[in-house]
């Protein structure tokens, strides 16, 4: 006995028998008939360009295809500093740009020490001047009017050397100790 392949409502059945006609008529299109196509014809020549050795050319590298002459070199500082020529090896000569700094416009006893860091690979102090403004300084750094390099910092506090010309034309050395104000 044959299973049975029918579905058991009409309406899928009648969906199946509209999908077969559809199918059927669809396949039976009428197609044209093939037009002959006429030969293409032949390519047109060009010329070919003419072959040019590469030994003769210069390497691109070897032509300047840039003038710089007439730029500005972005590695030379803005500020030219100008130092005058020393008159003693002992005189420190102050330039036109540690004149603009802060630090070099207040004398060294009018600043305060309110810090000190010791150990690690160097000492350090915090300094403040008499604006309130603080710096932090090490040693080597200079500081005040007359340029006091300073030489010592410890647990004590800061040591300053100062050399200057006093009032009869002799080189001064003075040495100056900044220390931390005593709690109360």
């Amino acid at each position: 006995m044959l299973p049975r392949m029918l579905p058991k409502n009409s309406c899928s059945l009648m969906a199946i028998a509209c999908f077969c006609v559809l199918t059927s008529v669809a396949c039976k299109k009428n197609e044209p008939a093939p037009v002959a196509v006429a030969p293409a014809a032949p390519p047109v020549q060009r010329p070919v360009q003419k072959q040019v050795s590469s030994s003769s050319q210069q390497s691109p590298l070897s032509i300047n295809q840039f003038d710089f002459s007439n730029k500005k070199d972005p590695f030379r500082p803005f500020i030219a500093v100008k130092s005058e020529p020393k008159k003693t090896p002992t005189v420190v000569v102050k330039s036109s740009l540690r004149d603009s700094l802060p630090i070099h416009s207040v004398e060294i006893n009018q600043f305060k020490v309110i810090g000190l860091m010791i150990g690690g690979r160097d000492n350090k102090a915090m300094v403040t001047d008499p604006g309130g403004k603080g710096y932090v300084v090490k040693v080597g750094m200079t500081i005040g009017v007359n340029d006091g390099k300073i030489t010592a910092i410890d647990a004590n506090g800061i040591e300053v050397v100062e050399m200057f010309k006093d009032d009869n034309g002799r080189v001064r050395k003075e040495k100056t100790r900044l220390t931390l104000p005593r709690k109360q």
